[in-house]
């Protein structure tokens, strides 16, 4: 007879931050789109729209977000990732245009599914 290791049941949330969604749970670091200045507060950010809550077997999904749920993360660094060469180009008519782009980023840990 085979045994069956249990493994805890871990807390997995989904978010919805800068357009996009995020499976997280908690420890899990995260690069994201920049937030705004007015979202953090010491270092931290609170992310309401939560689309999804998953404790071991119990889930509950939002319609289209769960009410009063929220997840707690704490701001890891700031910055700006590589550099996107934008080209446009127009074959015979002598059109030529580069530009470049760098996308700013923060990298957020998630502390607290609650």
């Amino acid at each position: 007879m085979t045994e069956k290791t249990t493994k805890k049941a871990e807390k997995l949330a989904v978010i919805k931050t800068g357009g996009k969604q995020y499976l997280v749970q908690e420890g899990d670091i995260l690069k994201i789109e920049k937030l705004s200045e007015d979202s953090i507060k010491d270092g931290k950010v609170t992310f309401e729209d939560v689309l999804m809550i998953a404790d071991g077997d119990k889930v509950e999904l939002g319609k289209p977000t769960v009410s009063g749920k929220t997840v707690s993360a704490e701001v890891v660094e700031e910055g700006r990732n590589k550099k996107i060469s934008v080209i446009h180009y127009k074959s015979k008519s002598r059109y030529f245009k580069r530009n470049g782009h760098r996308q700013p980023f923060h990298k957020v840990k998630i502390t607290k599914i609650a």
